[in-house]
């Protein structure tokens, strides 16, 4: 074959194999104690055999199209995804006023917190696809938080990933409970994280003994994943491209190391 032969039909062996790949989103109907909850797996149906599974933890928003896209890059790596619900089927907010009241009343109640992501893992674990011996979680805003909460619980996971949580330590004690390597993500400017609840993180991390990293991005205030945030970083949220580049990178390189 020619070398100009050998060129036209390359494309079309890529395209080929491209062509069969699909990210399945599929909605799973679940409960924790007598809430009914609504959560979503997502996996790329072109890869086969157990793969790691990552838990997600929507933002104060609950499941939105925001928290599909994290899952389907999530998928898009290679592992299974399964957007947890924390507020229960059919329940969103409507805007910020309401998901300010619907997030603040799971982080006041971390008992029922923790056991609604401790349902959504149990979910992810259920599913044939998952490698059970390699999971995670990640989360981000609220969801942050939510996932640093599982792993206070106990949890049996390799890791959690916290984009632009809140780093707040209300039970310095629970952190003896963390089996999995922590790994902060997290806006430099931030106005919303106090510097004591930061020190208490850390504190907490240090005396536990956890496997933890604090990573902090210069010129990134709070939701620096999110583009529905905007760019004005004097409104304490804002989307950071360069940021959110890097977290992604982060996490990736996480990832590899715990799985």
């Amino acid at each position: 074959m020619s070398l100009s032969c050998f060129h036209l039909v390359l494309p079309i062996i890529i395209f080929t194999s491209i062509a069969h790949a699909k990210i399945v989103h599929k909605k799973i109907e679940y409960k924790e104690g007598s809430t009914t909850l609504e959560g979503v797996l997502v996996f790329d149906d072109a890869k086969t055999g157990a793969r790691p599974g990552v838990l997600i933890a929507h933002n104060w928003m609950g499941i939105s199209d925001e928290t599909e896209r994290k899952a389907d890059m999530i998928a898009e790596l290679g592992y299974i995804a399964f957007a947890a619900d924390l507020y229960g089927k059919g329940v969103r907010p409507k805007d910020s006023s309401e998901a300010g009241k619907f997030a603040g009343g799971l982080k006041a109640d971390r008992k029922t917190l923790r056991a609604r992501m401790n349902a959504g893992l149990n979910e992810l674990k259920d599913s044939k696809l998952v490698n059970k011996d390699k999971l995670a979680a990640i989360g981000y805003c609220f969801g942050g938080t939510s996932a640093i909460e599982l792993a206070r619980s106990g949890a049996e996971i390799q890791g959690v990933v916290s984009f632009h949580g809140g780093l707040d330590s209300p039970a310095p004690r629970d952190g003896k409970n963390i089996k999995a390597k922590i790994l902060a993500l997290h806006g430099a400017d931030d106005p919303f994280e106090k510097a004591e609840d930061l020190l208490a993180f850390e504190s907490e991390m240090r005396t536990n003994k956890v496997d933890w990293q604090l990573i902090k991005y210069g010129g990134a205030v709070h939701s620096f994943t999110e583009k529905a945030a905007g760019n004005d970083n004097s409104k304490g949220a804002a989307y950071n491209e360069r940021a959110d580049r890097r977290s992604v990178h982060d996490m990736k390189e996480f990832f590899s190391e715990i799985f």
